[in-house]
């Protein structure tokens, strides 16, 4: 269901090398999600740094939200990166697994695909 690599370097460190590569991939970064600082905002103390970049390729957005709106509800991709136990690991929920919840799951696996193999190649090239 993840795909997922540990890593070495600090979590901003990681992140950044993770920047690069999914521009590297003709996707965006849609935005970042800092869960620790997130969480102090509403007065919840959490002691593990996590970023969570939230990625794109338009191109590929558009063929799934035209033939099926609902896939908007597992837009935009998300990477994650964390450190637990003193370990940095890079993590995805693979594209493949989620387009199956959808009507048309099936028609827009080969699009599902594209995308997995771009989010694979993002986080190898990060975890280097």
């Amino acid at each position: 269901m993840l795909y997922q690599r540990q890593t070495n370097g600090s979590v901003k460190e990681v992140v950044a090398r993770l920047e690069k590569a999914v521009k590297d991939n003709q996707f965006c970064i849609l935005g970042t999600i800092d869960m620790r600082a997130k969480m102090a905002e509403k007065g919840v103390a959490f002691d593990h740094d996590c970023l969570i970049l939230e990625v794109c390729n338009p191109k590929q957005a558009k063929k799934v939200l035209e033939a099926d709106m609902a896939v908007s509800t597992s837009l935009p991709c998300r990477i994650s990166v964390f450190e637990k136990d003193g370990q940095v690991t890079i993590a995805a929920i693979k594209p493949t697994l989620q387009i199956g919840m959808y009507e048309d799951g099936l028609s827009l696996q080969p699009v599902a695909q594209e995308v997995e193999r771009a989010i694979i190649r993002i986080i190898d090239a990060a975890a280097a």
